[in-house]
């Protein structure tokens, strides 16, 4: 039995997931919402968009929402071309409210699946405020038919449940829940002939997430129709481990289509139906995936078999990591043919144990497909099969094999993201070399665009789809027609995004180190340009494209531009750089020597700007960026922006205008020409001068000719602020904050001193206010009248003393207004007050009792 304690679990987490989120790899360009052009959809009052369906001719997108299903242009989702709703009824609504549930979000009709019925019609369940039920929508009239159907076991009553399901020759394989609480799940097969379920039992399902299902044809063109299977993958308990909590283990499960039940054992249950573990682990980390999220299966001509690629998460999954593996079919295949099974075993303190089952495996092997072999022994039907085959299957619907992945290792392994869907596309470069481009979906509403180069994981792109960065619930990919494109649809609409972005790069360095796949360097059009979809013909002489980001094919720039600056003496001059890539690192150069960001000298803001501090003439010349970025064969270095800076110690008016192509070093000055060779053609800027009061006038530019570049100038004003800014900051003088300190000290001790003798200080303040206090004698003739005015204004009409013919008698104030004044208290005012009190008769009150009163347990007596 297995049992592992939380206190090792978590600390072995917690390691593994440190060292995998410092070496996971980074999108290496980022796209924001709107910084690339976006297809959108959506529709007021519409929400939760998370059913997607292409036409069988690409050229419809037909969207599954909350009570409606659109048809929208799939070359322009904006293009909406019919729409139908399907609400429910009051009636329903209130029953569903009666239920518990909320009228508002949860008692309403989301449709949840949305699959293909033929050439003219399409299959739609929807919850139906937790009555699911399913109709024909009409694609010529696009209207519902009206054959309102029970959906039970096709669709989930609650929309937050899991569910998945596939279409096979007009009959509905689903995943779902089948009753009202979804706590009975189910594998069934909605069939008007042979419909099948799952066992209501834990060995065959227990609390399962489903996530995906796809059909997987045993001959390509699908004549042989009786071995095809049907793949299930969904997250479920684990039964054959025993943990703290409740372990989540990821599996693919398989049924035949040709499955028809059992003639006695297993009626009308499925009798092919065995399911495995999914293996996703990071072995050098230790670091189990056992979450499974998404699953897209991959068909190409050129390839073999389908290949499965799966999104994993870790169940303790707090930092955002997530993994993607690929799985064989002919590896899942192996486990379900030839693996062996696993039994439960009954073990001390009545203990249910799974392990491996060694015995007999009874003939024909249980839950294997009437395929040929079973034919060849009399076996045509699955009604056929010997009880003790059925009886078999049904106690041991779990291999003790697992499917591993692809190189035993995951594709790619990145942290602080979580993904929630997948999407496959297979392309071929300019070299020929075909790769496999995975866009994958965030919680986050982004898109990740990645590639696997010689086993590195390399993210080329991330790319921001929804603005409200709401979770991507589900992608479609279409690669057949009118160009490659990627919807995604979420909680508020689709988005429709184009496969890659190449027109964004905007020079041969950026398009050759994206190592994009879809991209290439145009040598004629002096662009970065995407590559035919289908493309036979070998490398083009005209286009550049190199995997593994050798940029020396790029043709060198015949120009170089540069921004001048003029700075006054003292000041700071901060010199702007800002290289796309996220994995370049930015290096300056003064002089051709690195500059040390470090120092009290240079500063870089953002780990890209330079800030130069307390300006003199030796900061005057030329500085540089230039952008680091590791590729696999070595490290690229490019300019990326050319500063020339002139300090100036006071303006002269005699003085020459000096040349934008000056160069000041050490006081020296000698003429430069305004354009360097360099890599690319200068950008055409215009700037105004508008004079600004204190700054230093720029020398007049040169007359621009045919081959020079003219030069940027700007005139920096904002350094004589930042000057004396820096100029205080740096200085040794600290008058100031003497004074300051100084200021504020008195400042406490004079309102300590009057809190203290105002008494609103307690303990020894106030014994140290009485001190000072009583050692001051005020004059007794004031005092006298002022109590004695006070004790005629306190008389209280009516008491007791007046009743019975005394004097009125003042009433003592407590020094309390919340207090109520009794015959009895004495609060003496002075000292002088206090003893005055003292020296009066006392009088009995109406309700003074003199008495004596003695104890039982009182010993006075006997003392």
């Amino acid at each position: 039995r297995m049992c592992v304690p939380v206190g090792g679990l978590l600390a072995t987490l917690a390691t593994a997931l440190g060292v995998v989120v410092a070496f996971a790899p980074a999108p290496r360009i980022t796209w924001e919402h709107g910084e690339v052009r976006l297809e959108k959809f959506h529709e007021p009052g519409i929400f939760n968009y998370s059913v997607l369906l292409l036409s069988e001719d690409k050229s419809t997108l037909y969207v599954g929402a909350r009570e409606a299903v659109f048809a929208l242009n799939a070359l322009n989702v904006s293009e909406k071309q019919h729409e139908a709703y399907w609400k429910v009824s009051e009636d329903k609504k209130a029953k569903c409210a009666e239920k518990g549930k909320s009228r508002q979000t949860e008692c309403l009709n989301y449709i949840r699946v949305l699959q293909p019925l033929g050439p003219g019609a399409l299959y739609v369940c929807g919850t139906n405020a937790f009555q699911p039920a399913c109709d024909h929508l009409n694609l010529t009239s696009f209207q519902f038919l009206g054959r309102s159907e029970d959906g039970k076991g096709r669709c989930p009553f609650d929309p937050a449940q899991s569910y998945t399901s596939v279409m096979v020759d007009g009959e509905l394989y689903s995943g779902t829940s089948y009753n009202f609480l979804g706590s009975e799940p189910i594998i069934s097969r909605n069939s008007s002939h042979s419909p099948l379920r799952t066992e209501y039992a834990i060995p065959w399902l227990n609390e399962p997430n489903f996530v995906f299902a796809d059909v997987i044809r045993e001959s390509p063109d699908g004549t042989d129709s009786g071995d095809d299977r049907v793949y299930f993958f969904f997250t479920e308990v684990a039964v054959e481990y025993e943990f703290v909590f409740k372990l989540m283990i990821p599996r693919v499960a398989r049924v035949c289509k040709g499955d028809q039940g059992g003639l006695r054992t297993l009626q009308k249950k499925w009798t092919s139906f065995l399911k495995a573990r999914l293996i996703c682990s990071r072995p050098e980390s230790n670091l189990v995936f056992n979450v499974l999220q998404a699953v897209f299966v991959l068909r190409a001509p050129d390839l073999k078999e389908p290949v499965f690629y799966g999104v994993f998460t870790p169940q303790l999954n707090n930092v955002g990591l997530s993994a993607v593996c690929a799985y064989n079919l002919s590896t899942a295949e192996a486990v379900f043919s030839r693996g062996k099974y696993m039994q439960s075993a009954t073990v001390e303190q009545s203990h249910t144990k799974w392990v491996r089952y060694n015995g007999a495996v009874p003939t024909p092997r249980p839950g294997a497909c009437i395929n040929r072999e079973a034919r060849a022994a009399n076996f045509s039907s699955s009604l056929g099969l010997p009880d003790k085959t059925l009886q078999f299957v049904k106690d041991h619907p779990l291999m003790d094999g697992s499917v591993t992945p692809t190189d035993n290792r995951p594709r790619l392994v990145t942290g602080n993201v979580n993904y929630t869907q997948i999407v496959v596309d297979r392309t071929r470069a300019l070299d020929g070399t075909v790769y496999d481009v995975m866009f994958i979906g965030t919680d986050r509403g982004a898109l990740h665009k990645a590639v696997n180069l010689e086993n590195d994981a390399h993210i080329i792109e991330e790319t921001q789809l929804f603005q409200d960065f709401e979770p991507v619930q589900t992608l479609l990919l279409n690669s057949e027609k009118g160009g490659r494109l990627v919807y995604a649809g979420s909680s508020s609409g689709v988005v429709q995004a184009p496969v890659a972005f190449c027109g964004k790069h905007g020079t041969c360095e950026d398009c050759v180190l994206a190592r994009d796949p879809y991209c290439a360097w145009s040598r004629a059009a002096a662009a970065c340009v995407a590559l035919p979809p289908h493309q036979t013909d070998g490398p083009s002489r005209t286009l550049i494209q190199k995997m593994s980001g050798d940029a020396s094919a790029c043709p060198d720039k015949s120009k170089e531009s540069f921004r001048q600056h003029f700075f006054k003496h003292g000041g700071t001059a901060e010199l702007k750089c800002s290289p796309k890539s996220n994995l370049a690192r930015v290096v300056w150069k003064f002089r051709d020597g690195v500059l040390d960001a470090d120092g009290p000298k240079y500063s870089l803001v953002g780990r890209k700007h330079l800030l130069i501090f307390n300006l003199s003439e030796g900061d005057s010349g030329v500085y540089r960026c230039l952008s680091e970025e590791r590729v696999r064969n070595g490290t690229v270095l490019r300019v990326l922006a050319k500063h020339v800076l002139e300090v100036k110690t006071a303006p002269r008016a005699t003085e020459a205008p000096a040349s934008p192509g000056a160069r000041t070093e050490g006081g020296r000055t000698t003429a430069r020409a305004v354009t360097e060779p360099a890599r690319g053609p200068p950008p055409q800027t215009s700037a105004a001068r508008v004079p600004v009061p204190g700054a230093v006038a720029p020398p007049p530019s040169p007359a621009p000719t045919g081959t020079s570049c003219e030069p940027k100038i700007v005139i920096n004003t904002v350094p004589q602020v930042h000057s004396e800014k820096t100029m205080y900051l740096q200085s040794s003088d600290n008058r100031l904050l003497m004074f300051l300190f100084l200021l504020f000290f008195l400042l406490c001790l004079c309102l300590v001193s009057y809190n203290c003798y105002k008494g609103y200080l307690p303990g020894q303040c106030l014994k140290f206010r009485s001190a000072v206090l009583l050692g001051k004698k005020q004059p007794v003739a004031d005092f006298c009248e002022f109590e004695q005015s006070a004790k005629e204004t306190l008389v209280e009409p009516g008491s007791f003393s007046q009743q019975n013919g005394g004097q009125p008698r003042p009433a003592l104030d407590t020094g309390y207004e919340t207090e109520q004044d009794t015959m009895a208290s004495r609060v003496p005012t002075d000292r002088e007050d206090s003893q005055r009190l003292d020296d009066l008769p006392a009088r009995d009150g109406p309700f003074d009792v003199k008495c004596e009163l003695k104890y039982a347990d009182s010993d006075a007596d006997g003392d």
